[in-house]
């Protein structure tokens, strides 16, 4: 199986090995508390595994299978959970988080099905948000400030790391490019939404592509989106440019979640009319869920954006496949 492992040509790790783990501490604690304070969010335990019956899972684009396995003790099977999009949103409800507070967490999971390449990974660490708002913020305005004061926590970290690796060569930018997908296709017919991402973002630097679940005009998504979490009107991913892979690297998916009327639109668009009689489903449904934004931000994403890494497995101990080990052994790469 090819796994398209690229090696940048010249590249060497700016860092040593334990340099690295100590720069990685430093990103994780200072995005977090930085990202924290300006959402106005609190720290909360989130679940390694749930439930099938309960339809908290995340079945992202819905042919991803998770990993499941049956537990004696409570007499049922639980799956390790693919992403916490739905359970943060129960979360919310259960600990009564009033509008403008919200809770993020530490989500660590395992997409089996995931290809494996300098980006992806099996294991999948990222915070996990959601913030409860009103009616009146689900608006593309509101949308846009919460992702500027994401981009600015990424920024900070970035400029307070640099100052003591100053021999970290990572350029960030922190002015956002707003666009949509149908802007995208609409400038570049004849490009993949992947050739879109890395054109715009090549001019850009920063970017936000908004509206993504959908089909466009052309009849093909931009990208998959369960119809279940985000808004497909008022959602989108963040993306920088990272230098060393000569690319647009996503930081974050996120979006303004389903109200009651959305998700009816979108279960019926999507032909996931049998989750209407999910737990999570029905209460959302019925009104009985917070309205919410929240979203997802890839720690090693960001780890290796900021640190200007060539793989992934620089910055996180996972599996990899025999080909990717030796090429990266061969080229100088750390693999931890």
């Amino acid at each position: 199986m090819d796994h398209h492992v690229l090696i940048p040509e010249g590249y060497k790790p700016t860092l040593d090995i334990y340099e690295v783990q100590r720069a990685i501490t430093y990103i994780k604690d200072t995005f977090q508390n930085q990202f924290a304070a300006s959402l106005h969010l609190k720290r909360v335990t989130a679940p390694l595994f749930v439930t099938k019956e309960s339809g908290l899972n995340d079945n992202l684009n819905g042919v991803e299978r998770p990993v499941s396995f049956d537990i004696p003790a409570i007499g049922g099977d639980a799956q390790i959970v693919q992403s916490l999009a739905k359970w943060k949103r129960m979360a919310l409800a259960r600990y009564k988080f009033e509008v403008g507070n919200g809770l993020y967490t530490d989500m660590n999971a395992i997409r089996r099905d995931e290809a494996i390449d300098n980006i992806h990974s099996v294991y999948v660490d990222q915070w996990d948000w959601e913030k409860v708002i009103t009616a009146e913020s689900r608006t593309t305005e509101y949308l846009h400030i919460v992702v500027k004061a994401i981009v600015n926590a990424i920024c900070n970290t970035h400029e307070l790391l640099r100052a003591l690796y100053p021999q970290l060569h990572t350029e960030l930018s922190r002015d956002v490019y707003f666009t949509t997908s149908q802007e995208l296709e609409d400038r570049w017919p004849e490009l993949t939404p992947k050739e879109r991402e890395n054109a715009i973002t090549r001019e850009h630097k920063t970017v936000f592509i908004q509206g993504i679940g959908r089909a466009l005009k052309s009849g093909i998504k931009h990208d998959g989106r369960a119809p279940d979490y985000d808004d497909w009107d008022l959602n989108g991913d963040i993306f920088f440019w990272h230098d060393t892979l000569d690319m647009a690297l996503e930081i974050s998916s996120m979006g303004i979640r389903v109200s009651p009327e959305s998700l009816d639109r979108q279960l019926s668009e999507a032909n996931c009319d049998d989750r209407r009689e999910l737990d999570f489903h029905k209460k959302l449904l019925t009104g009985q869920l917070p309205l919410t934004i929240g979203g997802g931000i890839g720690q090693s994403r960001l780890c290796m954006l900021i640190l200007g890494c060539a793989h992934i497995g620089e910055v996180q101990a996972s599996l990899w496949d025999a080909e990717t080990m030796k090429k990266c052994e061969e080229a100088g790469i750390n693999l931890l």
